[in-house]
């Protein structure tokens, strides 16, 4: 991209197109000297061109809601989708392809689930597919991955990748509040969506998921089939339960490299208090990922809002326009990448937390670690805590490493004894 300016194509303008636009403006000096280029918004493609915008790019912009016309401008470079969902953004990102531009997007759920289409007519054009702002905000994953740490075999990373879903664990854990009360406050400041559906229950997480795997790994991860647990059934209880014992309550995101075959899921588990992930509180994002050169690496930092996705957005812009070191969009050179060798997400083995509810009678302790050892699980700690009408007690089990399968098997016998009043609450343990 030879020319010393690039006109940028915006395909939605709410929050983070904003954002974007208001870091070109301030910032546009030092843009130029970075890249030589200078940045200009020429075309905002929006769906009611009536809306009242709280910020205009410049008089060199012009809106529209004409799809055909923003995808036709002969003046357009680079084309950023910032709009959502999947099959608009999909059509516009591979009409702009075909039609010979680069494409810049923050579509997580997209790329999780056609990415590989997307970027193998990318790779065909020998254009650009930029996503930075797809994976925790502001936090420079995605270019770490593909580039500074090229030379590395990822051989595990563990993530928060859910500000919403964090800042309500955290409101659990430091104000004692119930699920339903710490939601409440997320959306009230506007951390959490109308419906928290994607949020909560772990699928925004798993579509950031997919898109790690491919980069650290090279493949191809199906969305469809990756174990997806959210935190909507987490009770203040287990919370409460959890720091006694030494232990934070958070949804992970994680996949872990096993002699070439890939394990990964996203779910609520504990951390021990001195976790360096266990610190990770409020709105904020986290990746500890693990190279076999590099050793351990950890990355914090805002993953949403305004401000942080924009200067995503404008790092791969701005990369676009530098254009010498050649496209890089997955990180690896194939057209198509291969599919992931996964090994069965039960086999994964950590230790565990149980919390039974039981009736307060002989015998119990005895059937229920009879039951745990012909599963070759293996108690580590055992507590009865006093019940709430004294008939009822919860009894907390922390196991040391046994297989997620045995788990499962032995918590399906447990459950059906008759002294058992309510379904067991199990968390995996993480070192």
């Amino acid at each position: 991209m030879d020319k010393k300016t690039i006109n940028l194509g915006l395909a939605g303008f709410g929050t983070v197109g904003t954002g974007l636009a208001r870091i070109i403006q301030e910032n546009s000096d030092w843009i130029e000297r970075r890249t030589g280029k200078k940045l200009v918004i020429t075309k905002i493609l929006v769906r009611d061109l009536s809306k009242v915008r709280p910020f205009i790019p410049g008089p060199e912009a012009i809106f529209t809601s004409n799809a055909h016309e923003f995808l036709t401008d002969p003046d357009v470079d680079i084309v950023v989708e910032l709009m959502g969902g999947l099959d608009t953004a999909s059509h516009l990102i591979q009409k702009s392809l075909e039609n010979g531009k680069h494409v810049v997007t923050a579509n997580k759920a997209l790329l999780a689930e056609k990415g590989n289409e997307l970027f193998s007519l990318a790779h065909e054009k020998n254009l650009g597919l930029y996503y930075e702002a797809s994976v925790a905000g502001g936090i420079p994953i995605v270019q770490t991955l593909k580039d500074s740490l090229a030379g590395n075999k990822i051989t595990s990373i563990t993530g928060i990748l859910n500000g919403t879903a964090n800042f309500i664990l955290s409101e659990m854990t430091s104000k004692g509040q119930d699920f339903e009360t710490a939601l409440s406050s997320a959306t009230e400041l506007g951390y959490a969506e109308a419906d928290p559906s994607l949020d909560i229950e772990g699928i925004d997480a798993a579509h950031k998921l997919i898109i790690l795997i491919r980069l650290a790994h090279g493949v191809d991860y199906p969305l469809n089939i990756l174990p997806v647990q959210g935190i909507s059934g987490v009770k203040a209880t287990d919370i409460g339960l959890a720091a006694e014992f030494g232990y934070v309550l958070k949804l992970i995101a994680q996949v872990r490299e096993k002699s070439g075959h890939l394990q990964a899921g996203v779910f609520p588990a504990l951390l021990p208090m001195d976790h360096i992930l266990a610190k990770v509180d409020g709105p904020f994002n986290s990746i500890l990922l693990k190279g076999n050169a590099v050793g351990p690496i950890m990355l914090y930092g805002q993953g949403a809002g305004a401000l942080p996705t924009g200067s995503a957005v404008l790092a791969d812009i701005m990369a676009l326009g530098r254009d010498k070191a050649g496209i890089n969009n997955t990180g690896f050179r194939e057209k198509v990448l291969p599919k992931a060798d996964i090994i069965e997400p039960d086999l994964a083995v950590s230790r565990h937390y149980f919390r039974m509810t039981a009736l307060d009678k002989p015998g119990v302790l005895s059937a229920v670690s009879g039951v745990m050892g012909e599963h070759n699980i293996s108690i580590a700690q055992a507590v009865q805590k006093p019940g709430p009408g004294g008939r009822d007690v919860p009894i907390v089990f922390l196991t040391h490493r046994a297989q997620l399968k045995a788990v499962y098997h032995a918590l399906k016998v447990i459950d059906e004894f008759e002294f058992i009043t309510a379904p067991t609450v199990h968390y995996r343990i993480l070192k």
